[in-house]
């Protein structure tokens, strides 16, 4: 070869790595019910990813799930891989479409709104170099579920009360792990950040009006200060509320939350190096999953453990309006809880003992009322996962006990690595795929392309507590072991 083609064919090679180079496209849809009170804005954004013949399309919604729960629908997805493809001629197989989880409202014609942001990010494709990485927030989130002191666990919702504080015995962790994805463009301005983390959207109330919550607080101040689009894929939050969930001291607010995720996933994307050179590979494949076939014994026990408990409530003289005064009494002045210490002396000195009688009648009286508080409170936490697990039963039984059929996909983009799964998942599963695939940049994300409820670990789904997560619950125990394995298998073979 010649010294001066020497030179061109070592330049070309530099400035084109390759002969299929990465490209992308993005676009962003309000798709804000506005006919109901609004807090802020729910988006609808669109990833168009391409290298090649390849195409692969992620969807993010600000949605509490694609199917069950909320407007989307079941035949949401199935419609919009059908259109996608007729009208697009993009691979219906290669859409990945993830629900934020927040609780917000769609506008009713949501559906074409998404195909539409779909189609404009196609017509926006432009090459991109991608970089990977991860950051840290444990300040924003907490595990919902408490370890109990007898063995069990319960879960922290709005819709029940807490446990005693001396019956609980320790917390669940959390999964403080932000996973990154920056694309930019080639004279390195941001394009687009994908950013995974695992906690529930449930700090703005619906009395606050229509939200997005904390994803949507923090993807504008992403975008503000990045530039390019944020797209929030939700990660592993079955059992992950926001910090401070069950406070009643001050309004619920997912301003500040947002903000701080935000502030953290800038400092660890604006460390990220991107690079040329970043294979695109797409794997999709259904699984088969065990319904639970234990609901009906669980429902046995739990009724008879409620019927425990009504039988196990005590009677007593006093009402909440005398339990109330009686309490403050004797936790401010035990020796003298009902009239003034004088009154007590002066009886003693003349050999009287009414007043010592009537508060030993009162203490009783106190304790069992707590006692009777106390009962009630696990049969309301009781009450309602009875009915989530009679609802699950009667949905098992129309369905003929047949296995779950789930859709599971991974994608790589560089070295960063995501699975996905159709429910949700608690965060010890998301935490052990990420340590067993031996790759730094490995993410999990549930509420993806479906929702099957509730996927707990096979040790909480076997829980006697019986926390939402075990009860609002379709799939068997031996269904974590199915899912691992597959999902580690898909990674391996990307």
């Amino acid at each position: 070869m010649k010294p001066h083609l020497t030179a061109f064919f070592i330049l070309f090679s530099v400035a084109c790595p390759s002969l299929h180079a990465l490209e992308a496209g993005t676009a962003i849809v309000d798709v804000t019910d506005r006919t109901i009170p609004v807090h802020d804005t729910l988006h609808a954004k669109a990833l168009i990813l391409k290298e090649g013949d390849r195409t692969v399309v992620l969807l993010t919604i600000d949605a509490v799930a694609l199917g069950e729960l909320g407007r989307i629908k079941s035949d949401f997805l199935p419609q919009l891989r059908t259109r996608i493809a007729k009208e697009l001629g993009l691979a219906p197989e290669n859409l990945l479409v993830n629900a934020s989880h927040c609780h917000g409202v769609l506008r009713p014609d949501f559906p074409e709104l998404c195909f539409q942001v779909i189609k404009s990010a196609m017509a926006e494709l432009v090459p991109v170099r991608a970089g990977v990485g991860s950051g840290q927030e444990s300040g924003i989130s907490e595990n919902r579920r408490l370890h109990m002191r007898d063995g069990s666990e319960v879960d922290m919702r709005r819709t029940y009360s807490l446990p005693n504080d001396q019956a609980i015995a320790s917390v669940g962790a959390i999964d403080s792990q932000i996973g990154l994805l920056r694309l930019d463009r080639l004279d390195g301005r941001n394009f687009a950040l994908i950013y995974n983390f695992a906690c529930h959207p449930i700090m703005n109330p619906p009395s606050s009006g229509n939200s997005a919550d904390y994803p949507g607080v923090a993807s504008a101040i992403i975008e503000e200060q990045l530039g390019g689009t944020a797209f929030f894929i939700q990660g592993c939050a079955g059992d992950i509320n926001p910090v401070r969930y069950k406070e009643v001291t001050q309004p619920a607010d997912s301003t500040p939350l947002g903000n701080q995720l935000a502030a953290s996933v800038l400092r660890a994307a604006r460390k990220l190096t991107t690079l040329p050179d970043s294979p695109l590979r797409f794997v999709h494949q259904n699984i088969l999953l065990p319904r639970g076939a234990d609901l009906t014994a669980r429902i046995t026990k739990l009724e008879a453990e409620r019927l425990r408990l009504v039988q196990s409530l005590r009677a007593t003289n006093i009402n909440f309006k005398s339990f109330l005064p009686l309490l403050l009494q004797q936790k401010l002045n035990p020796d003298y809880p009902s009239q003034s210490a004088q009154s007590y002396l002066h009886e003693r000195s003349v050999g009287k003992d009414s007043l010592a009688k009537l508060d030993a009648d009162n203490r009783v009286a106190v304790e069992t009322y707590l006692a009777n508080l106390a009962i009630m409170e696990q049969i309301t936490r009781l009450n309602t996962n009875l009915g989530l697990l009679k609802m699950h039963l009667a949905q098992n039984e129309k369905a003929k006990e047949q296995p779950i059929d789930v859709e599971l996909t991974a994608l790589r983009v560089g070295d960063f690595r995501l699975v996905t799964f159709p429910g949700e998942l608690t965060s010890e599963i998301g935490m052990n795929i990420k340590k067993s695939s031996g790759q730094p940049g490995t993410f999990v994300a549930g509420y993806t392309n479906g929702y099957i409820y509730y996927a707990p670990t096979t040790k909480q789904r076997l829980n006697t507590g019986y926390a939402q997560e075990d009860c609002d619950c379709l799939v068997a125990p031996e269904w974590q072991k199915a899912f691992e394995s597959q999902a580690l298998d898909m990674l391996k073979g990307l």
